[in-house]
């Protein structure tokens, strides 16, 4: 009896293990990307970048992220240490994230994005560069 038993439990992991491993849709950090909704921005104060988070394998806009670190520097004109100040604003598209930057010279700038990707586990860091002019 204890070995039929045994058998028994053995099987239903292994039949469980299986379909866990079959349907696991836990992606990578790499599988995620942020991507300029437009590369190029007005410069100014109160400039408005939008960034789309999107799934690379289906290309489809990943909302609900949870975007806690920003940075906007210069070093795309060898200026890293150009650092200037960025505000996220609301968006109402779901997937796409607005930041108010202050975009106070010409020339090309790196928004820096850590985020939190919902339902899967890591941190996705990313950044975009964006041309900014009058």
């Amino acid at each position: 009896m204890k070995k039929t038993s045994m058998r028994v439990a053995a099987a239903a992991v292994a039949t469980l293990l299986s379909l866990g491993a079959g349907t696991s849709a836990i992606a990578a950090m790499t599988d995620y990307e942020f991507q300029l909704v437009d590369p190029k921005v007005k410069s100014g104060k109160d400039a408005v970048v939008a960034v789309r988070l999107v799934d690379r394998r289906t290309g489809k806009s990943v909302p609900d992220a949870i975007v806690f670190e920003t940075r906007a520097d210069m070093a795309p004109d060898g200026m890293e240490t150009m650092t200037t100040p960025i505000e996220a604003l609301p968006s109402d598209e779901p997937g796409v994230y607005r930041f108010r930057v202050a975009l106070v010279m010409d020339g090309g700038w790196r928004i820096s994005l850590g985020a939190k990707v919902q339902g899967e586990e890591g941190t996705l860091r990313d950044e975009v560069v964006l041309q900014a002019a009058e």
